[in-house]
């Protein structure tokens, strides 16, 4: 048998934010919520220090970063958040899905983008 192959995810699961978002008229300048899932895949083999991890509190920082600027589309938001994941070394997949729990009136509308390191 062989050594050990270990795949290291980190998430940050139902964040919720008050964001800038928004296309119609009526959202434009009005903060609405929404709820933030974020799963990373890291680079390194085994995770034996904080080095070769991310820190949950900067995933959601860089959220919560996000949510002040106006972006139209959740989509988008999703797009951006992932970039920024990326750019926290160890991270070559980032999965990110925004969920806008007012949009419809029943059910919840929300999108899943995946960012791969190239």
């Amino acid at each position: 048998m062989g050594e050990p192959q270990y795949a290291t995810r980190v998430r940050v699961r139902d964040l919720p934010l008050l964001a800038d978002i928004g296309i119609n008229p009526d959202e434009i300048g009005r903060r609405q919520p929404l709820v933030i899932s974020v799963e990373l895949l890291l680079s390194a083999d085994r995770v034996d220090g904080i080095a070769e991890t991310v820190d949950y509190r900067r995933v959601a920082q860089a959220a919560e970063d996000l949510a002040l600027v106006h972006i139209p589309l959740i989509e988008t938001f999703a797009q951006r958040l992932g970039e920024r994941c990326l750019d926290f070394s160890m991270v070559v997949e980032a999965r990110v899905s925004v969920d806008k729990p007012f949009a419809l009136t029943r059910g919840l509308a929300g999108v899943e983008v995946v960012v791969v390191r190239r």
